[in-house]
């Protein structure tokens, strides 16, 4: 390599080595010679880049991809690479999503072309995965919530529901590749390698009832830790000591910030913490849910993940000779129609979904006009609503 630099040496007069140096790997650097009086373009042997050297500057320009050099790259015609971008002709949803991704990979930014759009649309996406949706779904809520505030704000909502394929091969909708929205909410938790694709897209992006570490920047979630850790704290308060919780702590951010609250509460009593009172209710892979196998030792209460759930062990329950409340107590999350349907109604967490939806569309239409605007994880508190499957338990059945 010291060959290669000191081959450019010997063509400028008075530029040192170190700056022939550090211009190939990147760097700016002052070197001799008088203003302006050199100038030379070299295109270096290893990396698609030009060295510029005008009188005691050093400037690394590199060389631009274009439609054609992507098309080249796939094998395709650049106008299906154009078609790929705007939306327009018959390109399916797995090229579009294969172009977009060499594009990122190459260096090369779509939405360089949003310049063409003379003004925003008003349209704001809100992608759902579909293993959320369900005739009773909980995220109806969120989705009413999430229209009703753009309205109030003159915007539309286009609903998409994020198939298992499209999420497993990566495959975004064209929402994100036609133009047609100006921002997108993603609502419920989807894996992280869709989070990264979604995130490359440079769109402005907001993520409703989740977070980890890519979407940290721009989540609003109910605060599942502190409201199980008060349910949980409640059930104490009423003599039970043997308590389990419902729930796949790997399926969602979720689920485990509620085993955490749950955990919390456990330990400040100094109740152990036992790995059979852990029971798991979904697949971790596609969030199906799955028969809950009732511990040997059983526990006075459950403290269940979500509604739902505490609906379906409240009938395994009845099922296997147990009465809820009298004989254990069960909690839900939520505050769903599956917590006024079931019998005896679940004593749950309300969360206000109306109140994270609008924090949600505020937040999304800031960043649209301020992209580098980052609100980090903005969490709304939750409520206990206290109905009629918990009961206090004596001494005895400590």
């Amino acid at each position: 390599m010291i060959k290669y630099y000191k081959a450019i040496y010997d063509r400028i007069n008075r530029i040192s080595l170190t700056a022939c140096s550090e211009a190939v790997t990147g760097n700016f650097t002052i070197g001799g010679g008088s203003l302006f009086s050199k100038l030379l373009l070299k295109t270096t042997k290893h990396r698609k880049e030009s060295i510029f050297l005008i009188g005691k500057m050093v400037i690394i320009m590199k060389k631009r991809v274009t439609m054609r050099d992507i098309a080249d790259k796939l094998g395709i015609t650049a106008a299906a690479v154009s078609k790929a971008f705007t939306g327009n002709g018959s390109i399916s949803d797995e090229l579009r999503n294969k172009v977009i991704n060499t594009a990122n990979d190459m260096g090369y930014c779509y939405e360089a072309n949003a310049h063409k759009k003379k003004s925003l649309s008003n349209n704001i996406g809100i992608i759902v995965a579909e293993r959320y949706i369900s005739d009773n779904s909980f995220y109806f809520k969120f989705i009413r919530g999430i229209s009703s505030s753009l309205q109030r704000h003159g915007n539309y909502a286009f609903f998409h529901t994020l198939s298992r394929y499209n999420e497993e091969k990566n495959i975004l909708p064209d929402i994100f590749t036609t133009q047609r929205v100006d921002g997108i909410i993603i609502l419920g938790q989807i894996s992280d390698e869709y989070t990264k694709t979604v995130l490359k897209t440079l769109i402005p992006v907001v993520f409703l009832d989740f977070y980890n570490e890519l979407t940290a920047n721009s989540c609003i979630v109910c605060d599942g830790f502190y409201a199980t850790y008060e349910m949980t704290n409640s059930l104490i308060r009423k003599g039970h000591r043997k308590i389990a919780f419902v729930g796949n702590i790997h399926s969602t951010s979720s689920i485990q910030d509620r085993y955490l609250g749950y955990a919390k509460s456990l330990i400040e009593h100094n109740i152990p913490l036992n790995d059979y009172y852990c029971i798991s209710d979904r697949n971790t892979e596609d969030g199906k849910f799955i028969p809950i196998e009732l511990p040997v030792i059983m526990p006075t209460a459950f403290v269940c993940n979500c509604d739902e759930i505490a609906c379906k062990l409240i009938g395994q329950l009845n099922n296997s000779g147990f009465r809820v409340p009298d004989d254990i107590s069960v909690t839900g999350f939520d505050n769903s129609v599956y917590s006024s349907i079931c019998s005896p109604n679940i004593t749950t967490v309300e969360v206000n979904t109306e109140q994270m939806a609008a924090i949600a569309v505020d937040t999304l239409l800031t960043k649209i006009k301020m992209p580098s605007q980052q609100t980090g994880m903005i969490q709304v508190k939750g409520k206990i609503i206290n109905k009629d499957s918990v009961k206090a338990i004596d001494n005895e059945a400590k």
